[in-house]
């Protein structure tokens, strides 16, 4: 898994095999080590969205298309999956479980075809205002069409019509392993999509449409054979959403704030390499399902560090991830241990100093009648009190000033590093 800038054309090697095979394993063995029932919906999530993410930087990371109504597709994949279950357990639509998600596949793709021709005729900021609208449109006609979507309370099914090969589909762990399979081929499907001739000139066509035009590409038909294919793998992972809740809501399957998350965590997680998305839809899940349980102010804590992964790292977590391997590479990552260990520990002190601040204010705000005081980390704080403001304040403050002494010490030793290895690469270019 690489830059999808990168050639792929290669056979394949060790250390792919290697890869996918960890990848793999890493799936089968997931739920065996992770038994709670807790852990296997959050391992089927991270499933399905990690095909959702994928789908999405197909068109955001390679064709350079900024979407806002990429859960339109989702969506509508995962509505058309969940009637065709009710029409498949009244027997008038033979088809077993484990195809539903082509059905939702289809039904992205059919959704993606007719939305697609209009909005990939404009690239740029203009195709994301278009998505934006569709989006919207789509959200609104929800409530006009009751019959299909269900009204506010969605539309909901039993996935446990019929069995395949002895598996009944009722216990989480099955699910768990159909939404396995989905996600291993749908992943290698996608990956080999980068290598393809339509991938290869998507990327062409995000970086310089002109030339593409010039040697004789339409480059709307290439964004639009893109979309289309974003959109099957979308409508793949709506399906397994829909299998997997057994419910669909418009308000929120359709919503924009769905189509949000998909471009937040897909950014987040690294959208220039091709494991980026992963990375993003693992953060999803934990975020929306482990984060927001523990604090009313985990938006904000999303927001600040998307702000800061802006500020610092806009290639994701996925570049941070490469270009420390491009160091341990010409083995220069020694010195950086202990740097990283600094970091962490004068950041983990800078963290909770603030979040402590946070979370007080918080609760002065909106808990003030259960009472002054507030849990957080194992400890209690009296937001009554001024000392707990203030012990707060000086654990963040301290933090900070640590924290940037190492950073300057980190980036001399990283610029350092970075000397090195480009006189390296000239040398060897030499040779």
């Amino acid at each position: 898994m690489a830059n999808s800038n990168s050639k792929r054309a290669k056979p394949m090697n060790a250390g792919r095999v290697a890869v996918w095979s960890l990848f793999a394993v890493a799936m089968i063995v997931a739920p065996l080590v992770f038994r709670s029932s807790l852990a296997l919906t959050i391992l089927s999530q991270m499933g399905y969205l990690i095909i959702i993410c994928l789908s999405y930087n197909m068109i955001f990371g390679q064709g350079g298309m900024l979407s806002f109504g990429h859960a339109v597709y989702t969506g509508m994949g995962a509505f058309i999956a969940i009637h065709a279950m009710n029409l498949a357990a009244e027997g008038s639509f033979k088809v077993p479980l484990v195809l539903i998600p082509l059905v939702g596949g289809i039904g992205g793709m059919f959704f993606a075809i007719l939305f697609g021709f209009v909005t990939t005729k404009k690239a740029g900021t203009t195709f994301a205002m278009i998505t934006l609208g569709i989006g919207e449109l789509v959200a609104s006609m929800a409530l006009m069409f009751p019959g299909f979507f269900g009204g506010e309370g969605g539309v909901t099914t039993n996935r446990t019509y019929g069995t395949f090969m002895g598996a009944t589909f009722g216990p989480q762990i099955q699910v768990y392993y159909l939404i396995a399979v989905y996600c291993f081929i749908c992943t290698a499907l996608m990956f080999a999509f980068t290598g393809t001739p339509l991938g290869r000139i998507l990327n062409a066509v995000r970086d310089n449409p002109e030339r593409v035009e010039f040697i004789g590409y339409n480059t709307q038909r290439v964004r639009y054979f893109a979309f289309i294919i974003a959109g099957f793998f979308a409508g793949i992972g709506g399906g397994l959403a829909a299998i997997n809740f057994e419910i669909v809501n418009a308000s929120d399957s359709l919503s924009g704030v769905r189509s949000g998350g998909y471009l937040l965590f897909t950014f987040l997680g690294g959208a220039t390499f091709f494991f980026g998305p992963i990375i993003g839809a693992v953060l999803l899940v934990l975020a929306s399902v482990l984060l927001s349980e523990l604090t009313k102010a985990w938006l904000l804590y999303l927001g600040l560090v998307f702000l800061l992964m802006v500020m610092f790292a806009p290639g994701g977590v996925a570049s941070l991830i490469m270009m420390n391997l491009r160091v341990a590479k010409f083995g220069r990552f020694k010195p950086f241990w202990p740097l990283y260990v600094g970091l962490i520990v004068t950041g983990a002190l800078l963290v909770v100093g603030a979040a402590a601040l946070v979370e007080m204010v918080y609760h002065v705000q909106l808990n003030a009648a259960l009472g002054p005081e507030v849990h957080f980390a194992g400890l209690t704080l009296d937001t009554s009190s001024m000392g707990s403001w203030l012990g707060a304040a000086a654990v963040a403050l301290v933090g900070l000033g640590l924290m940037e002494i190492v950073r300057r010490k980190f980036a001399r030793a990283w610029g350092a590093a970075q000397e090195y290895i480009e006189a390296e690469i000239k040398r060897m270019e030499a040779a």
